[in-house]
């Protein structure tokens, strides 16, 4: 899964998927903007088929907390 997720990170944030870390904050390390956030919640809700919630955004604050986030909703690499 993270590899998929880090392809689609770096085609949304602009950034080299290298770059990319299990640990990477969107907005201190890959340098996000709400904008990018939410575009990039509209890419993963239509990749992986889930709804993220509006409120349980602000807990999704590094590549991680996504990857652990879509596996509890039941997603699969």
């Amino acid at each position: 899964m993270f590899e998929k997720m880090k392809e689609l990170i770096a085609e949304q944030l602009n950034c080299p998927a290298e770059e990319i870390k299990m640990e990477s904050s969107f907005k201190e390390d890959l340098g996000a903007d709400s904008l990018d956030l939410f575009e990039l919640v509209m890419s993963l809700e239509d990749t992986y088929g889930v709804e993220i919630p509006s409120e349980e955004l602000e807990q999704l604050t590094t590549v991680e907390s996504v990857v652990d986030y879509l596996k509890q909703k039941g997603v699969e690499a």
